[in-house]
């Protein structure tokens, strides 16, 4: 939790507020990754992309 205070302390005080979207997005890939990684769903989305 502390690495994501210190990046929107980073984003605040540089005024990168256009990255946000882009991290956001890279966080929504990561969490279905990780819960769909053992399931039955997991080649229903590999083959999405």
């Amino acid at each position: 939790m502390e690495v994501l205070l210190d990046l929107w302390a980073f984003l605040k005080h540089r005024k990168k507020y256009w990255l946000l979207p882009l991290l956001l997005i890279l966080l929504l890939f990561a969490v279905i990754i990780a819960a769909t990684g053992g399931s039955a769903i997991a080649p229903f989305i590999y083959s999405l992309f």
